[in-house]
């Protein structure tokens, strides 16, 4: 099975990553890390393993069980 993972848009108010079937809405207020971030850094993403993206030029490695619950993982510094 091929999943294909890319970021799909960007907007004012956040990202969108599109992991295979399924579209993830990844807000700034809750993943500010790309708020600020150049957009050809945002898109360049990498899927080092499923579940797991990592943005090299941000340096920010997230899981997708984060992605679908940020609730569950407050920030601890932004």
């Amino acid at each position: 099975m091929t999943s294909r993972t890319k970021v799909s848009n960007v907007s004012a108010n956040g990202l969108w990553l599109l992991c295979g079937d399924r579209e993830y809405f990844l807000p700034y207020d809750q993943f500010p890390w790309f708020k600020d971030a150049p957009i050809k850094h945002i898109f360049n993403l990498e899927k080092p393993h499923p579940g797991h993206f990592y943005w090299p030029e941000l340096d920010v490695d997230l899981s997708l069980e984060v992605i679908q619950h940020p609730e569950r993982f407050p920030l601890i510094s932004g």
